[in-house]
Parts: structure tokens; C-alpha cells; sequence
């Protein structure tokens, strides 16, 4: 759209601009005919890892602050 208008769009913006204007998402009508069905199955059955990341939640306050000492 910016090559032909000057004018750069989000592609939330194209969602709703593209059926006003008469138009609609592309979508494959058949599959390619590269595609290895044997290897796309293996890769789905295979188990990956889960990385557990740092929690970006936790209870407690945002303020560190230093314990009282008794």
C-alpha cells in the first residue's frame, strides 16, 4: 500500500480497509506440492522442551524496600 498511495497501514487497519474497498484475504486454494506429509507428521508427534521463564507476575508490592531488622 505504500509503494502505491504513500500511506503505511497496520494490519489491523488492512482487515477492516481491505472488504471496504471490495476486496478480501488471499488464502491457498490447494496444498504445495513440495509438502512431505511423513515429515510434518513426525515433527508434530516430537515432544519439545518448555522453558520456564522468569514469572513477569508475583504478588506481593512493586517497592523493594529493606526489612526491619528486630
Amino acid at each position: 500500500m505504500r509503494r502505491r498511495c504513500g500511506v503505511d497501514h497496520t494490519l489491523a487497519g488492512l482487515d477492516l480497509l481491505l472488504p471496504r474497498i471490495g476486496w478480501s484475504v488471499q488464502v491457498p486454494a490447494r496444498k504445495a506440492s513440495e509438502r512431505n506429509e511423513a515429515q510434518i507428521a513426525a515433527c508434530k508427534d516430537e515432544q519439545w522442551p518448555v522453558k520456564r521463564g522468569r514469572r513477569t507476575w508475583a504478588p506481593g508490592s512493586a517497592l523493594r524496600t529493606r526489612q526491619v531488622r528486630a
